[in-house]
């Protein structure tokens, strides 16, 4: 995708569950490390959908990953997200910004909510990401909340943005 003169690179995944066997989830994270490592340093990727795993609302051991505004405890699959992204120099935009409940949790089963559903850009590119919110309101597949990010574009001409990046 190209926003003005930004290439924007975006991986929409959706991961293993929790049942699948390990081997398919380390197949599953070694064929993504080489596709986002084939695009260049300098052009920007978005990495985001349902990646069945829970990262914690602690960052501790991932505080360059992990804003440390998340949700929840951490499992299994929840680390390999981390050291996903900690490995390849991204972070996870939910994280950046403190948030009330309805905010963060993406995934509604009865009385079960959790945060399941996640956007990663690099580090370099953090300063474009304005907010991360989930649509409470909003079932983008059945049980999944809306997580929609706001990315603010700008060029020479309108630096500095009218904000203080996270």
């Amino acid at each position: 995708m190209v926003l003005g003169d930004c290439l924007l690179n975006v991986f929409t995944v959706y991961t293993p569950h929790s049942g699948k066997p390990d081997e398919e989830k380390e197949s599953f994270w070694d064929d993504v490390v080489h596709l986002v490592s084939c695009i260049p340093q300098n052009k920007m990727v978005v990495f985001a959908g349902d990646m069945n795993g829970h990262i914690r609302s602690s960052n501790v051991g991932y505080d360059g990953t992990h804003g440390g505004f998340g949700y929840g405890s951490r499992n299994t699959d929840g680390s390999r997200i981390l050291k996903f992204a900690d490995g390849l120099n991204l972070v996870i935009c939910n994280t950046l910004f403190t948030k009330q409940e309805a905010k963060l949790v993406t995934y509604v089963a009865g009385p079960m909510k959790s945060t399941v559903d996640y956007i990663m850009v690099r580090q370099e590119d953090k300063a474009k990401i304005r907010n991360v919110k989930v649509i409470s309101t909003e079932e983008c597949v059945p049980k999944h909340k809306l997580l929609v990010m706001d990315m603010w574009f700008w060029n020479h001409e309108s630096w500095p943005p009218p904000w203080d990046p996270p």
